[in-house]
């Protein structure tokens, strides 16, 4: 998990409970939780505009080359 070993971890818990204190640990790992959902959601729903973006650019595209083989078939007719 991002490179850090137990003791890393060990020294970062401390130094959050020495900063915060015990009884505001919940809330700050209640707040930390609720940052990172909102993150991670706001990331998925940026990529699904991406994709739903580069749908529709294909599906333009395609109907643009439809039209001009039409119109080649039209005109050779």
């Amino acid at each position: 998990m991002f490179g850090l070993g137990t003791q890393e971890l060990l020294i970062i818990l401390v130094l959050v409970m020495i900063i915060f204190g015990a009884g505001k640990l919940p809330q700050v790992g209640s707040a930390l939780g609720k940052g990172l959902r909102n993150f991670k959601k706001g990331v998925n729903d940026s990529d699904e505009d991406i994709e739903e973006g580069d749908i529709e650019d294909v599906a333009d595209r395609k109907k643009k080359e439809i039209k001009e083989e039409e119109k080649e078939q039209d005109k050779q007719s």
